[in-house]
């Protein structure tokens, strides 16, 4: 039975909410027979491969989705990712930051990361310098994410 335009732009919501989270421009979602098309422009390589480990996330085989993705070093990356990139290369490659949001939990920081929110053990750890409590965290606080 085949899926609506609906029902599987739901599906890949999270990857299209991935590319506005990250200063993505979103070119173009419509339906190319039972396949969502999905055509996007982000800043870097780190931000593209980030929009298809979260493509992964969602469907593994994305039988149901034709994904370009296409770099635009004009577009501009967010702060986070910028201070990933800084802090990766500082620090020795295996280290990222990640800035909270508003709404946030280590739960769906480590479910965006690993895939797995049960993950958030492995962020909370790295950050016990600020974090007293895995439950409590703030928007704006920028958190270590280990490999």
């Amino acid at each position: 039975m085949a899926q609506t335009q609906d029902q599987i732009k739901a599906k890949y919501q999270k990857v299209l909410d991935t590319i506005q989270q990250v200063n993505g421009s979103l070119k173009n979602v419509n339906m190319e027979g039972e396949k969502l098309y999905v055509r996007a422009e982000v800043a870097n390589d780190q931000l593209k491969n980030q929009i298809w480990n979260t493509i992964k996330q969602v469907d593994a085989s994305y039988s149901d989705l034709h994904a370009d993705i296409v770099i635009n070093p004009a577009l501009k990356a967010p702060a986070a990712a910028a201070a990933t990139a800084t802090a990766g290369s500082s620090i020795g490659g295996d280290k990222r930051t990640y800035k909270v949001k508003p709404g946030d939990t280590l739960s769906k920081i480590a479910q965006e990361f690993y895939g797995k929110s049960n993950e958030y053990e492995k962020i909370f750890q790295a950050n016990r310098d600020q974090l007293s409590d895995p439950d409590h965290i703030n928007a704006g606080m920028e958190l270590v994410i280990p490999s």
